[in-house]
């Protein structure tokens, strides 16, 4: 069935892309981001739209490669992309929320990342999409009424409903290239708004980490190792599908009893004590004078409790995230910033510690769930096992 979409969607998409990438983007680069953005468009679509508005809206730098035309603004002379549709005007003025001292945006993180100032950032702890095309309106839509979407709903095998999970083993060759391109651009973004020093610490899994690594590291942070959170999942242990009889004895994967969280950093300037004390960033706050910050954190699958709270389909557990962001910040000073934000469950851990945080939700729908579900979520104690942990 056709994807019926909102006016000028395909536009916005393209644009949205294309602000993100100053230099442009050859033709394929451009589907395929689109894609990310907003789901399955028309690469002829695509196509025509970029040759019917050069070069009034888009500059040609070669053939199959095209920019945003950009304006000199001022004495200044920055380039700026020239505006464009109803989004032209939300400048700053993004939808917020604040509770505390966390606030969160409603926002595309990739366009909310170019407008920031330079080194205004301490730490990010994100947990990203790696399914994005789960991650579309129309997939969410379809989610959220529990009829159908393309997420890998595990077997039910003792009555219990299960929740959905993103079918990270079943990505096409494609999906990986536009993940590499995702993470590759976004922390070409992220890079310059954050302090030398600063930690970014990624939740990903063993089947994808590696690529995610690779992407962070060629854009330009360095890779510090990983944390290790030592939780139980319902991934692999499965024995041959449709000969699970005759392979009794075999395990196609083995069960999943750890998720990795990629650990990097921006350069610092000078030496440690140096980027300490001029940015406050370049190591990890120790639990206590004789025991430093480890690499690795016992944790468990989030709480019943906690997904009433938040019911978002990669929901993590505040007591793990309470560990991992009060480490982040070596002094406790500085701001956190959540750029994949959900129900805000990373926003509600650093309110809960004490710290400043910042969250960039670009669903509308999780966006509110998060206005909602971060107040309860720091006040939530029920389960809750912060002080072992640290």
């Amino acid at each position: 069935m056709r994807t019926k979409r909102r006016p000028g969607e395909v536009r916005d998409a393209i644009i949205s892309v294309l602000a993100a990438w100053p230099k442009g983007a050859s033709t394929s680069e451009i589907e395929n981001a689109v894609k990310v953005t907003i789901g399955h468009a028309a690469p002829s679509s695509i196509r025509s739209y970029l040759r019917l508005n050069t070069p009034d809206l888009f500059k040609r730098n070669a053939r199959g490669h095209y920019a945003l035309r950009v304006r000199r603004s001022g004495a200044v002379k920055e380039a700026t992309p020239i505006p464009y549709g109803e989004e032209a005007t939300i400048g700053l003025d993004w939808p917020s929320f604040a509770f505390g001292k966390a606030k969160l945006y409603h926002a595309d993180c990739f366009a909310w990342l170019q407008r920031q100032p330079p080194n205004s950032i301490h730490a990010v702890v994100t947990d990203p999409p790696y399914g994005l095309f789960e991650y579309t309106p129309e997939q969410q839509a379809k989610l959220r009424v529990g009829r159908g979407g393309v997420w890998r709903i595990p077997p039910s095998f003792d009555g219990a409903v299960r929740s959905p999970l993103p079918r990270f083993t079943v990505l096409s060759t494609q999906d990986l290239r536009t993940l590499d391109q995702f993470f590759h651009e976004w922390t070409r973004l992220l890079i310059p708004v954050l302090v030398p020093g600063a930690n970014v610490v990624v939740a990903s899994n063993p089947l994808l980490s590696f690529m995610v690594a690779g992407a962070l590291a060629r854009a330009g942070l360095e890779r510090r190792g990983e944390l290790v959170r030592l939780v139980m999942t319902m991934r692999g242990g499965d024995r041959p599908k449709a000969a699970h009889e005759e392979f009794s004895g075999v395990s196609v994967m083995p069960r999943s009893m750890w998720e990795p969280w990629l650990l990097f950093r921006k350069p610092i300037e000078g030496r440690v004590q140096d980027n300490l004390r001029k940015w406050k960033a370049g190591g990890f706050r120790r639990p206590s004078e004789d025991r430093p910050f480890g690499d690795v954190i016992p944790s468990s699958p989030t709480h019943k409790s906690e997904r009433v709270l938040a019911p978002h389909p990669s929901l993590k557990p505040q007591d793990f995230l309470r560990v991992v962001i009060r480490g982040v910040l070596p002094l406790g000073e500085g701001v956190v910033v959540d750029p994949f934000a959900g129900a805000g469950s990373t926003l509600a851990a650093a309110e809960a510690v004490g710290y400043e945080s910042v969250g960039v939700e670009r669903d509308a729908y999780f966006f509110d769930l998060a206005r909602k579900a971060v107040p309860k979520l720091v006040a939530h104690k029920n389960g809750l096992n912060y002080s072992l942990n640290l």
